[in-house]
């Protein structure tokens, strides 16, 4: 199964790393896939999977996070205000934390709550006009805001440009997490995760190299 080469490749890369395959957590993405080739997965005993859509997540999940206990649910796309309070009674994680209205909301929800998912502020690394994301001179008071605010950053998240090599991208972000005392770097994809690996991610985001190109 791909899962299982994928896995065998994480571990490989860990270990040339220096690192425990252990300390990074395989993300699933499973959005906009089909359930027939999310089973499979869940069968083969993965339970952390991204999703971009809280709809989306709600009405796959549901059903088949019961039948599967452990699955948690991972949100890495944009996340809207209006949708803040389904995604935290959802999401084991939110890995898209970008704005100071988002982080607001979050902390009210949180005091509600009394808990909150683990929180990855997501930084825009190259600056790109159409991608979500802090501005990374604007990343260490953004993250002393959501500190404020009582969230629980749990890391950063980056998603480099799709025409650079990552790998600068992947150290900025590492070495910005290390600046403010987090421990958490979600970051690398299907093809680029091994660089990322190397880099010291802690979440990788694995999609079409596990359940194939989307329809």
């Amino acid at each position: 199964m791909l899962i299982d080469r994928i896995r065998e490749s994480l571990a490989t890369a860990a270990r040339k790393a220096g690192r425990d395959p252990g300390e990074v957590t395989l993300i699933a993405v499973s959005k906009m896939q089909p359930e027939a080739r999310v089973l499979p997965v869940l069968d083969a005993g993965h339970r952390v999977f991204g999703e971009n859509r809280v709809q989306e997540a709600q009405g796959r999940w549901g059903a088949l996070a019961p039948r599967f206990p452990g699955t948690e649910i991972h949100l890495i796309g944009p996340l809207q205000t209006n949708k803040a309070r389904a995604a935290m009674e959802l999401a084991h994680a939110i890995h898209s934390l970008d704005r100071p209205r988002l982080a607001e909301t979050l902390a009210r929800l949180a005091q509600e709550r009394g808990a909150c998912p683990e929180l990855f502020v997501q930084v825009n690394t190259g600056a790109e006009p159409q991608k979500a994301g802090v501005l990374p001179d604007e990343a260490d008071g953004f993250v002393a805001r959501c500190r404020d605010l009582d969230l629980p950053v749990a890391g950063l998240m980056c998603i480099p440009p799709a025409e650079e090599d990552p790998a600068p991208h992947f150290a900025a972000l590492r070495d910005m997490a290390a600046r403010n005392g987090l421990k958490g770097l979600s970051m690398g994809m299907s093809g680029d995760f091994e660089a990322a690996i190397a880099q010291g991610a802690t979440h990788v985001r694995v999609g079409s190299a596990i359940f194939g190109a989307r329809d």
